[in-house]
């Protein structure tokens, strides 16, 4: 093609057309089953149960989340305690803790020593040995309950001021 004059112009024309935008009416289609579809298709819409949702999408670009705070401050209002009284409550709190924990540690050694008394004790109606284990469950229970016990003490003691 030879253009002498208004090539430019054309070439603009084209330019012009190729880079319209991406953009188009966006159709929701309910077919027999009542399932939703979505297109942008004038074509596809055609003959069936369409409905035009938009004409325009826009795309905006979300908010940045914002940084989390080592320290956050406390609101304005909120009670403040001095170093020297937090300090008297962290000290209580181990003295309860600890308490709580020798407690524990005290029925867990009761509770294994009954176990171990009950496991050596045979009744005459026992002779079959899953009467024997179903007597001995409630002893291995409460074994394994105070030595959980005792592990969430120390736990918590290890977390402790």
């Amino acid at each position: 093609m030879v253009c002498r004059i208004g090539c430019s112009g054309l070439a603009a024309a084209l330019t012009l057309a190729l880079a319209t935008p991406a953009w188009g009416d966006t159709f929701k289609c309910i077919d027999a089953n009542g399932r939703a579809t979505y297109t942008n298709m004038k074509e596809e819409a055609k003959g069936k149960n369409c409905t035009l949702v938009m004409r325009e999408i826009s795309v905006v670009p979300a908010a940045p989340a914002p940084r989390a705070t080592a320290a956050s401050p406390s609101p304005a209002g909120f009670p403040k305690v001095d170093p020297a009284t937090q300090k008297n409550r962290d000290g209580a709190r181990r003295r309860i803790l600890e308490e709580e924990l020798s407690g524990e540690e005290k029925a867990l050694a009761q509770a294994k020593a009954e176990l171990a008394e009950q496991e050596g004790i045979r009744t005459g109606d026992e002779r079959n040995y899953q009467r024997v284990l179903d007597r001995l469950q409630k002893y291995k229970d409460e074994v394994e309950r105070h030595q959980k016990n005792v592990e969430a003490l120390k736990k918590e003691l290890g977390n402790a001021k």
